[in-house]
């Protein structure tokens, strides 16, 4: 993997986990507000590409951790989170060949 691949993979998985995160953070404040939230959809599907912000801004804001569908649809959402991330390095590290080299 080049190293400029590699940074970009980094970066990204960053970012996405801070964006992940933050949603968490953001819809803990609306929901102190009583103001309209983010969807639980859109959360998880932020979770699957950020997981682990989700799950740790989850525990610091004490956000969803009662609501058990939700909490078990978030831990669930490691595995696609995985995947996802699984692939991507595994593209890249092929240079970014698609099948068949």
């Amino acid at each position: 993997m080049a190293i400029g691949a590699a940074a970009l993979v980094i970066g990204g998985y960053v970012a996405l986990n801070a964006v992940a995160g933050l949603a968490m953070v953001i819809d803990k404040a609306l929901a102190k507000l009583g103001a309209p939230r983010i969807p639980e959809a859109s959360l998880l599907i932020l979770a699957t590409l950020g997981w682990f912000g989700a799950k740790c801004a989850q525990r610091r804001a004490r956000h969803k951790t009662r609501k058990q569908p939700f909490a078990r649809r978030l831990n669930a959402a490691l595995i696609p989170h995985l995947l996802v991330w699984g692939l991507a390095i595994l593209v890249i590290g092929q240079g970014g060949a698609g099948p068949g080299g």
